[in-house]
């Protein structure tokens, strides 16, 4: 995967997006969302509901359906496109039971043995005081320790926003890839700006300082691969950019379907811990 959008001449000068214009692009109000995606790269999609505790939240749709001639598990953040949906789907932050559906429904994935895909797609997880009351730090942590332990191929993909903790509840994979022009980061840069520099003002300063670019990310190890988009970006064309994203999945599917379950797991806890290390030498092994 190239970071060149398909159907770009090698022969335009390109301009270089800032950190900044990554994020408005990320944040684009036509950008395509998980749904738009799912209807073009999947068939025979079949969404599942409710998370068995407390109530079905549709910041995260989760479902089955078959790409290509593979049956595959999806779950992926959702937002809306006006005033009624957004509001329907809190803006893309899920709340305590939208993380425990993903959980309950990737786990019935791995008991029938199909790859997860996720998408992540939200500017953090909701901090309304319902959703701390009913335990959002407890279902985040528990998203990432149980997903370590998915005995099954699992491949992230940041298609917009990858905000904070919201985003990496679904992002402990196999391979984590992101779209040309998303955006991954433990914090928004508005956000950060007002904590560093008291001056929310001052978001595109802090935009260049997070690293939160694609290509930044990949260079930091932080992410597999760079999915590109269509010249201009993916709301220009949203069936190329389905295709880009389809092609992509199968890809790492393909380098995936030798693994056993055991080595899956270890490959995605080798991963993980590699993150951020100084260290080199032997793999890393939880019973070490």
């Amino acid at each position: 995967m190239h970071p060149q959008a398909h159907g770009q001449s090698q022969l335009e000068p390109t301009v270089e997006k800032t950190a900044w214009e990554k994020v408005q692009f990320a944040r684009h109000p036509k950008r395509p969302y998980t749904l738009d995606y799912v209807e073009r790269i999947l068939t025979g999609f079949q969404e599942i509901h409710g998370d068995r505790q407390f109530a079905d939240d549709p910041a995260i749709v989760c479902g089955m359906g078959r790409l290509g001639s593979q049956p595959v598990l999806i779950c992926g953040q959702q937002k809306g496109r006006d005033t009624k949906s957004r509001l329907h789907r809190n803006f893309g932050m899920p709340k305590p039971e939208g993380y425990r559906k993903a959980l309950r429904i990737m786990q019935l994935a791995a008991k029938f043995q199909l790859p997860i895909i996720t998408l992540m797609d939200t500017a953090g997880a909701y901090h309304g005081m319902d959703a701390e009351e009913r335990g959002q730090g407890e279902a985040l942590a528990r998203n990432l320790r149980e997903m370590s332990r998915l005995p099954v191929p699992v491949i992230c993909v940041c298609i917009g926003e990858g905000g904070s903790g919201g985003a990496l509840a679904l992002g402990v994979g196999n391979r984590v890839l992101m779209l040309e022009n998303s955006v991954y980061s433990v914090i928004s840069p508005e956000s950060c700006a007002a904590i560093i520099w008291r001056d929310k003002n001052r978001a595109e300063l802090a935009a260049a300082a997070l690293k939160l670019t694609a290509k930044e990310m990949l260079a930091l190890g932080l992410v597999d691969g760079i999915v590109p988009e269509p010249p201009g970006g993916a709301h220009e064309d949203f069936d190329l950019a389905a295709t880009l994203l389809k092609t992509a999945l199968q890809e790492q599917l393909a380098s995936l379907s030798g693994l056993s379950s055991s080595e899956l797991v270890q490959d995605r806890y080798d991963k993980f811990r590699r993150i951020g290390s100084f260290f080199t030498g032997d793999t890393f092994s939880p019973n070490k």
